[in-house]
């Protein structure tokens, strides 16, 4: 299969990603392209969060959630994404919604790659995250990627 010609049609579905109170200026796109036996998901995000470091660019978790929205509380916007999609009850970062990391460039990142871990119609309408810190893809139940600073909500296209 040529996957480059993915790229030339419309996403299956996609999310509108936006920053929480307090990181409102990141903004960007996932998108899902269902293939026969895997999912292609790209993402382009900008607003993160800058490193001074030579050593120190950040990286950043990259989950899909249980929960269907980008809601929560004073302590955590986005409570109501829940926990890390898992519907085999697996160990972290085996859950289905466990993603490779968003490495920042300058405030952007952009991430293609394949998954069989889930479909996309298994994931319409449940929460995409981006976290503040890293995955250490060990730490039970979530790999301590600390505050989530960005969501969207995986939509069909139209």
């Amino acid at each position: 299969m040529d996957y480059y010609s993915v790229f030339a049609r419309k996403a299956d579905a996609a999310a509108c990603i936006k920053g929480s109170c307090k990181y409102p200026n990141i903004k960007g796109t996932v998108c899902l392209y269902q293939l026969c036996g895997c999912v292609m998901v790209t993402v382009e995000v900008d607003g993160l969060p800058v490193g001074t470091k030579p050593c120190g660019k950040p990286i950043f978790a990259f989950h899909i959630h249980e929960g269907y929205e980008c809601s929560g509380n004073k302590d955590d916007c986005f409570a109501n994404a829940k926990g890390h999609f898992n519907p085999y009850n697996c160990q972290h970062p085996y859950h289905a919604g466990d993603m490779p990391p968003l490495f920042g460039m300058n405030g952007r990142a952009f991430l293609a790659f394949m998954t069989d871990r889930f479909k996309v119609a298994e994931v319409l309408g449940r929460a995409v995250i981006i976290h503040r810190m890293d995955d250490d893809f060990h730490t039970q139940p979530s790999g301590n990627a600390g505050e989530k600073i960005a969501c969207g909500v995986i939509e069909s296209a139209c």
